[in-house]
Parts: structure tokens; C-alpha cells; sequence
């Protein structure tokens, strides 16, 4: 399967499916629930989920069983930046081109519909029809998103970010920050698709992992690339935001040139670690081209 025709089969796929797990709108409370789904289903690229699908074509493990997965890590993320657009956080005005939560509604409804986001993830994991066959399968799923998203993870990673701005981070540390923060949910999604193939051996769970670890990291230094040479209506935040909050960020430590050296060094790093999959993994490497090099 081609990236065009994973993204046509797949998006119309997770976006009926997040539309079916979120609550409706006009269900009381109605506020909350209107800004929960706001926050989810007022556009994105979907890489998370279409990475879930893509291992999981690597893999051929079941659609039916990664639908949970998707839609659960899609939520999760879904949390994670309505908090950190917060006014406490970056307070940033945009996201994907349109006000961000706490902007449409307010601040503590943005909190609400956040902090709510993250339960439903879990709730889609433990109920979903397909997986209740397969508590096992479940656990894992389970203890792989909170271990993806905890202290040692995504939030961590965030908390790293704030305690830096307006300090000079080595590339070591800015690499770890960002492996965290953007790395273990993109690693989670990927890994998720071999928990649902519990004969899945452990060098093909390693060589995903390498390629998720690769491919994370890019898709953080992208964004800083995007930040400095991007321009507002194409990224859908305010461009120049990392900048003008003292972020550290790679173009910040080490230039431009190097930044697009090492995201191409962790292309070829991703491509690597795919290579004894055979051509179901095909998706899964135009995927990680189109993460690395997008525009947006």
C-alpha cells in the first residue's frame, strides 16, 4: 500500500471512529463536550494513527484490532496540546490554522476538555469491541500509552522544555528533551501495532523501535526548521513562536545547515532499521520520508 492509499483508506477510518468515541456535542455538558471535540477533530495529519496502521500493515496484524490503538494515541495527543498551547505553557493563539481551545472557549474549559481527553483514551482501549477478546492485548496497549506519556515521557518532556527556555541545552540534552516529548508517543505508535501481534519477536519490536526513535526525533527538528523558515497560514501556528520564547531548539545551537544534515542522517537512520521488512513496510518508510520532509 502506497501513502496515498494509506492515508485514503485509514483517515476517513480514525476520523469515524473519533467522532464515534467522543461525546456529542450538544450532551450535557455541552461546553465541555463541544471543546473536547474541537479539540480533536478540527483537522491534523493523523501521522500517529497512520503510523499504527502502517506497522500494522508491516506486521499484518488485524485493522479491526489497531482501531482502538489509533484512536486512543490520537486522543492522548489531542490532550497534550490543548495543555500545551495553554497560557501557562506556550500560550500560543493558533493551532492548525484556526484559535486554540482555550482561545474559542477559555482557559478552564481548555483545561476540562484536556484533562478529559485523557481518561477517554484509556476508556477506548478497555471497551473497544475488537480488543475485548484480547485482555492481554489490552494491558500492553495500556501500559505502553502511560508509559509514553508520564514523567518519563511526553509530560516529561514538556517539563524539560519550559525549564530550558532562555538556557543553552547541549545536543545531548536537546536530543533527550525532544525523544521524550515527541519520540515515545511516535515510538508508542508503532509498538502498538506489534502488541497487537503478540507472535511479534523481539529484533522486529527493537528494529521498529529504532526506526520510531529515528523518525521522532526528525519530526522535532523539523519543527523547529518550520518555525524559523515556515510563515503562519502554511504551518498553522504563529511562526517565529520557539524564537521568541527562548526555546532551545536545534537551528537555536547549532544552525540551519546542521539541523537539515541531521534530519536527513535520521532519515537514512529510520530507512535503516526497516530494512529486512519486506515490501508491507512500504508505507510504513513514504510515511517516515513524508514526516522528515513536510512543509507543514
Amino acid at each position: 500500500m502506497t501513502l496515498d492509499e494509506l492515508c485514503t483508506t485509514f483517515r476517513p477510518r480514525i476520523e469515524a471512529l473519533l467522532d464515534r468515541v467522543l461525546p456529542a456535542a450538544d450532551q450535557n455538558p455541552a461546553r465541555l463536550h463541544e471543546a473536547m471535540r474541537y479539540s480533536v477533530l478540527g483537522g491534523g495529519k493523523r501521522i500517529r494513527p497512520l503510523l499504527v496502521y502502517a506497522a500494522g500493515q508491516a506486521l499484518d496484524a488485524h485493522p479491526d484490532l489497531l482501531d482502538a490503538p489509533a484512536a486512543a494515541i490520537e486522543l492522548m495527543h489531542a490532550f497534550s496540546l490543548v495543555h500545551d498551547d495553554l497560557p501557562a505553557m506556550d500560550n500560543d493563539d493558533l493551532r492548525r490554522g484556526r484559535p486554540t481551545t482555550h482561545r474559542q472557549f477559555d482557559e478552564a474549559t481548555a483545561i476540562l476538555a484536556a484533562d478529559a481527553l485523557q481518561p477517554l483514551a484509556f476508556q477506548v482501549l478497555a471497551s473497544h469491541p475488537p480488543l475485548a477478546a484480547h485482555p492481554q492485548i489490552q494491558i500492553q496497549l495500556s501500559n505502553l500509552l502511560a508509559d509514553a506519556c508520564g514523567s518519563t515521557g511526553m509530560t516529561g518532556g514538556q517539563a524539560i522544555d519550559m525549564s530550558s527556555e532562555g538556557r543553552r541545552l547541549d545536543r545531548a540534552a536537546l536530543e533527550h528533551m525532544y525523544h521524550l516529548k515527541t519520540g515515545r508517543l511516535l515510538a508508542a505508535s508503532v509498538l502498538s501495532a506489534a502488541c497487537c501481534r503478540p507472535d511479534t519477536g523481539q529484533p522486529v519490536k527493537d528494529a521498529l523501535e529504532r526506526f520510531a526513535t529515528a523518525v521522532g526525533l526528525a519530526f522535532q527538528i523539523r519543527d523547529d526548521i518550520l518555525d524559523v523558515e515556515g510563515n503562519t497560514a502554511q504551518i498553522g501556528k504563529q511562526q517565529g513562536s520557539d524564537q521568541a520564547r527562548g526555546k532551545a531548539t536545534y537551528p537555536a545551537l547549532l544552525g540551519m545547515d546542521n539541523s537539515r544534515k541531521r534530519v536527513d542522517e535520521l532519515l537514512r537512520e529510520a530507512r535503516e532499521a526497516l530494512a529486512t521488512f519486506g515490501s508491507g513496510a512500504d508505507s510504513l518508510r513514504e510515511l517516515a520520508a513524508y514526516i522528515v520532509l513536510r512543509k507543514a
